[in-house]
């Protein structure tokens, strides 16, 4: 059974004040093209259809029409919604999308139902599991100790009662140990909705949505897709790509990556405004600029714009702004909350704190983080 893996659609974003919905649609259709070239039995979006909660209608309308063309082909397409993502608007009209092949991952109740494709080669149950945090998970399971996000995740895995004499697919949107982050995820300081890959080792392939650089994350079977365009600069080296997967039988998964090709590339340049604007040509990609000029360069960003109109943004980098890095320092690794907690209950005490006290400020962050009163 073939699949074609996407994630992270963000669609509907901006940055840096630049709208991406024209660099979506041309994207969305390079995709249905490589959908017809490689012809895939199902496709998969693991989360973060949408770059809000609230997405804008042109963002909404993108989305309905990528879907109706996916229907036309005759695909199972297998949805759920990310952490960016409304559940409850994204699972909207799912019992009515099924009819056409739509899967949707429903708000989480305490149970994920699998839906069961067949091939040559047996059975293919799909498992739909939305972006989750301990919060969600918590209420129906009362008698499980679930302290942090790798607890969560594994009570729902062992919640499914996998049959694992079948190929077992999950879809999810998770921060997965072991992968490698860009600049544009939304991620907990210290790791805290870091899930443990190994929570993961029933399935035969999992279909991760989360981090945008196409990867693998504790397994050949565990996968992030990454995102079908650069949302940051710091993506700028990124080769971005959908995820083809072929299952044959139980035990045995091949991976090709398929390029995309932007419409518009993200780059960075650095050198002199006097150099910069020496270019013969416009640029029309998403970019960054580092000038390297001594002294300020009255209205630089504006004049920059005649050949670079999709300029992001501007820096220096100068024996000023070296000097102020220096100063500044080099930045510390992210601490855990709980460490950073004690070092100030220490500096104002002059003592360390005691089990007790630590345990209590660890339960008391975890709630601060999943918003609970």
């Amino acid at each position: 059974m073939r699949l074609l893996h996407l994630a992270d659609l963000h669609l509907g974003k901006r940055v840096n004040g630049f709208s991406m919905l024209d660099d979506q649609k041309y994207i969305l259709s390079q995709i249905l093209t490589i959908i017809d070239t490689y012809t895939p039995q199902a496709v998969v979006i693991a989360g973060d259809v949408y770059d809000r909660t609230i997405p804008p209608e042109e963002a909404v309308s993108l989305f309905d029409h990528f879907l109706v063309q996916l229907s036309k082909r005759k695909l199972d397409v297998f949805l759920i919604s990310g952490n960016h993502d409304s559940a409850e608007r994204v699972a909207f009209g799912n019992q009515l999308m099924e009819a056409s092949g739509i899967h949707v991952s429903p708000v989480y109740q305490g149970e994920v139902q699998p839906i069961v494709l067949t091939d040559a080669a047996g059975e293919v149950a799909f498992y739909l599991i939305p972006f989750l945090k301990p919060v969600h998970v918590r209420p129906f399971f009362p008698d499980a100790k679930i302290e942090d996000y790798t607890d969560a995740m594994r009570t729902v895995v062992d919640s499914l009662k996998l049959d694992t004499n079948r190929r077992n697919v999950a879809v999810v949107h998770q921060f997965v140990t072991g992968a490698a982050l860009s600049g544009s995820e939304e991620l907990a300081i210290g790791g805290l909705d870091a899930v443990d890959a190994s929570v993961f080792s029933p399935f035969d392939y999992v279909a991760l949505g989360h981090l945008h650089g196409a990867q693998r994350a504790g397994g050949d079977g565990i996968r992030y897709a990454g995102s079908p365009l650069k949302y940051s600069i710091s993506e700028r080296n990124q080769n971005k790509s959908v995820t083809l997967v072929d299952l044959g039988e139980k035990g045995t998964v091949n991976v090709q990556l398929i390029p995309l090709q932007p419409k518009r590339d993200v780059c960075q340049f650095c050198g002199t405004f006097e150099d910069l604007m020496a270019r013969q040509e416009v640029c029309e990609d998403y970019c960054e600029i580092i000038l390297t000029d001594e002294q300020d360069v009255p209205n630089a960003m504006n004049r920059l714009r005649a050949l670079y109109p999709n300029l992001m943004h501007m820096a220096y980098d100068n024996t000023r702004t070296r000097s102020q890095t220096s100063v500044l320092g080099a930045r510390a690794p992210l601490a855990q909350p709980i460490e950073l907690f004690e070092e100030l209950y220490e500096a104002q005490n002059g003592q360390s704190m005691n089990d007790e006290q630590r345990a209590y400020m660890r339960e008391l962050i975890a709630e601060i983080w999943e918003g609970e009163q």
